[in-house]
């Protein structure tokens, strides 16, 4: 899309007019259609009086030194770097020159900002939904760039520009309306419409993704010609269905269980026929939750998935209504669901289908349906987890029932990078474990085999004073955890600063160059701490764990020279293991045990799959076969 570079004159003028109008672009908003035809991906708003006043005096007192200026202020995976000309009293462009942010995600804040801050001259605009880190780091990198050119930054932080366009009214026809474009909402999509059915998918963000967009891009394969093409030919579905129940404390729905153990093996090969690759090149993954390897990555992990996922719905013929909150489930006098209604800042629709996907995710982002242990887990999931396919179905009227709503899929390996929120240090901590890193007590003890369960390692983790455990590497293993890290948005630069504050905030990052100067910025007894490691390296040397049975090849090295550091590892989570109570068929059910007609969930949407918590690679690999199956349940009952 050509940029428009609107100057102070011109910007004024149409002030004087007393017709000024503010072109938001809402990039991919009602994108896709069914024809083919690409929608307007713009909103004409108006400024009301107030607000013309306020720009106006703004635009009218801007000076800058002309020339281009550079910055960079911290995205969600690092720096994000702007290039920004002015002219004598305006913003002439503004560039991002260089980003890590997610695509589909972050990316679409890079796409969007720019031309919103040249067309209104403006700072105080509203960031894109879901990219916050991204938007933010826009905007403060470009006031930056006007402040270096001797512009008033706070000024134009202060000019908020809203949109007031009045909204149309549209009802659309389907045969099926997906509420969701996540994992399990896209897979969904892409089945139904290959079956022929006429779909339409609604999702709240300004972009498809969801969970698996941001997830460590896992998933199980058991069963699939790709876990037997690398070699595992012996796993089974009772093998499977079993560990599962192990890892959930047995609260699982067993027939959900045994439904996604006997099918996810051909979902994952049908998924790499329409071009979802799967990293065999690393192969398959040793982990203690299961008897057999089973889990298998993404190529270029969650993002990577979710990338080919869109461009898969996008060739489908969906029509999808992006920035759009389904907001009700709409029923017929005999209580059958027959659609949505469905909004945008433009238009409110009603969606008439002859059946609704609920796709909508967990509810991690949502504390009104969190416990209060889960509460005070660290949050690492999408802000778009709030809940709401369950909050429409469980509303009067519907009366949809729910089971396991207190549980979630807490890991033991966070840190802590704002209040209340985290992310992953688990690619770092596998990388270690192949090293000499290992876990220690705030007090300085050895408690876990580092190579045991997450479910395992957390147990450990929340008997410790805080609720809270140490990596802690010497240089040559910490040299390996940093890249390692970089797939969950922590950078080398991220890490710097962290260092840096050595302790003094979270996320917690000692470094000394000796045992006993790392003891004691931890409050820490050095004595306790030296004979750890020294016990430690014993058991390299005779190959041999005999306090926690770490399995022998990952017994390869002993901790050796500083500086060394200690990194915080705290409880995270970011799926819900609660959800919608559905059949075999993915039906829901009410709370008389009556299946709800018409209406259908997939995804962490659904309750009780996991019982009480998820193993490594289950819950991307419950989205899609779930999300495939119900597309498959909903063509046969309307043929």
């Amino acid at each position: 899309m050509k940029k428009e570079k609107i100057s102070r004159s011109t910007f004024i003028k149409g002030v004087i007019a007393g017709a000024v109008s503010i072109v938001v672009l809402v990039a991919l908003q009602g994108a896709f259609v069914s024809n083919d035809t690409t929608a307007s991906a713009s909103v004409e708003t108006s400024a009301t009086t107030t607000e013309v006043t306020e720009i106006a005096e703004v635009a009218e007192g801007a000076t800058y030194a002309p020339g281009t200026y550079t910055a960079s202020a911290q995205g969600l995976n690092g720096a994000v770097t702007v290039e920004v000309t002015f002219s004598e009293d305006a913003i002439e462009s503004v560039v991002v020159t260089d980003h890590q942010e997610t695509e589909g995600i972050g990316s679409n804040a890079v796409d969007q900002l720019p031309d919103k801050i040249v067309e209104t001259q403006s700072l105080g605009i509203d960031g894109v939904s879901g990219a916050t880190y991204t938007s933010t780091a826009i905007i403060e990198a470009v006031a930056n760039c006007v402040t270096q050119a001797g512009g008033d930054a706070e000024a134009l932080k202060s000019v908020k520009v809203e949109a007031t366009a009045e909204k149309t009214e549209e009802t659309l026809e389907a045969d099926l309306v997906i509420v969701g474009g996540g994992g399990s909402g896209m897979t969904a999509c892409i089945r139904a419409t290959e079956l022929g059915l006429d779909v339409i998918l609604v999702e709240k963000m300004s972009y498809m993704g969801g969970a698996i967009s941001i997830s460590g891009g896992n998933q199980v394969v058991m069963g699939s010609q790709l876990q037997m093409d690398l070699g595992v030919t012996e796993d089974s579905v009772e093998s499977m269905v079993e560990d599962f129940m192990a890892n959930g404390a047995n609260l699982n729905v067993t027939e959900l269980v045994t439904l996604y153990t006997e099918n996810v093996g051909e979902t994952s090969d049908w998924l790499q026929e329409q071009g979802v690759t799967y990293d065999t090149e690393s192969g398959l993954h040793q982990l203690a939750e299961y008897t057999y390897d089973r889990e298998l990555a993404y190529t270029g992990g969650g993002s990577g998935a979710a990338e080919t996922m869109r461009e898969l719905v996008e060739a489908s013929g969906a029509t999808v209504l992006l920035s759009t909150q389904a907001n009700e489930l709409l029923t017929d006098d005999s209580g059958a669901v027959v659609g949505v209604a469905a909004s945008s800042d433009t238009v409110d629709y009603t969606i008439n289908a002859d059946a609704v996907l609920l796709a909508t995710g967990g509810y991690g982002n949502n504390d009104d349906l969190l416990t209060e242990e889960m509460q005070n887990a660290l949050y690492y999931g999408p802000v778009s987890s709030t809940g709401d396919g369950i909050i429409m179905a469980t509303a009067e009227g519907i009366d949809a029932d729910t089971c396991l709503m207190e549980y979630g899929k807490r890991y033991p390996n966070g840190i802590e990078v704002s209040e209340g929120i985290a992310k992953s240090t688990i690619n770092g901590g596998y990388k270690a474990y192949t090293m000499s890193g290992i876990l220690v007590s705030p007090e300085g003890e050895r408690v876990v085999n580092e190579k045991a369960s997450n479910r395992t390692i957390l147990e450990a983790e929340l008997e410790q004073t805080d609720q809270m455990l140490y990596l802690l590497m010497d240089e040559e293993t910490f040299q390996e955890f940093v890249p390692a890290v970089s797939s969950a948005g922590i950078s080398e630069e991220d890490i710097e600063g962290y260092l840096e504050n050595n302790g003094s905030t979270t996320p917690i990052f000692y470094h000394a160059d000796t045992l006993e100067e790392l003891a004691e910025l931890a409050g820490m007894d050095a004595d306790t701490l030296t004979v750890t490691v020294e016990r430690y390296n014993s058991f390299v040397q005779n190959g041999e764990d005999e306090d926690f049975g770490r399995p022998a090849e990952y017994l390869t090295m002993e901790i050796g020279d500083g500086p060394y550091y200690l990194v915080e590892q705290k409880p995270r989570f970011a799926t819900t293991m609660g959800g919608l109570v559905v059949n075999e068929n993915l039906e829901v059910q009410n709370t008389s045990g009556e299946t709800i007609e018409g209406l259908y969930a997939s995804g962490e949407t659904v309750g009780g799959v996991m019982g009480d918590d998820s193993p490594s690679g289950a819950n991307n690999g419950w989205a899609v076969t779930s999300g495939k199956l119900a597309a498959e349940a909903i063509a046969e009952a309307l043929q």
